[in-house]
C-alpha cells in the first residue's frame, strides 16, 4: 500500500530553519505530483507548496513565498520542503501529499495519498 512519511518537524526559534522530508513508498513516485499542506491549530488545513513530477515546475503559498522552497528527489523517492526565515505563525502539524493525475493542484481534494504529519513549532 501507498505510504507517505514525513520527518524532520521540531521546536525552533523565530528566523530559524528546518527542512522536512517525505519518503513515499508503494506508488510510481516519478509519476506523482507532490505537495505540502499545514494545519495550524485551530484552523483549517491550507495549501503550503507543490511541485511536478520533474521537479521542474512549483507554486507556493503567498504566505510562504520567498522563505519556503519545495524539491523532490526522484531516484530517492522523497520530497523536501526548506523552511528559512521561520515565523510562529508556521507553527502547524504539515503533511505530505501525492497526486496520480496530471497537473499541481493546491487543492485538498485533488491529492490521493497523505501522510501522518509532522509538527513544527516556532517559538517567538
Amino acid at each position: 500500500q501507498v505510504q507517505l512519511v514525513e520527518s524532520g518537524g521540531g521546536l525552533v526559534q523565530a528566523g530559524g530553519s528546518l527542512r522536512l522530508s517525505c519518503a513515499a513508498s508503494g506508488l510510481t513516485f516519478s509519476r506523482s505530483h507532490m505537495a505540502w499542506f499545514r494545519r495550524a491549530p485551530g484552523k483549517e488545513r491550507e495549501f503550503v507548496a507543490a511541485i511536478s513530477r520533474s521537479g521542474g515546475s512549483t507554486s507556493y503559498a503567498d504566505s510562504v513565498k520567498g522563505r519556503f522552497t519545495i524539491s523532490r528527489d526522484n531516484g530517492k523517492n522523497t520530497v523536501y520542503l526548506q523552511m528559512n526565515s521561520l515565523k510562529p505563525e508556521d507553527t502547524a502539524v504539515y503533511y505530505c501529499a501525492a497526486r496520480r493525475s496530471s497537473g499541481s493542484s493546491p487543492y485538498e481534494y485533488d491529492y490521493d495519498y497523505w501522510g501522518q504529519g509532522t509538527q513544527v513549532t516556532v517559538s517567538s
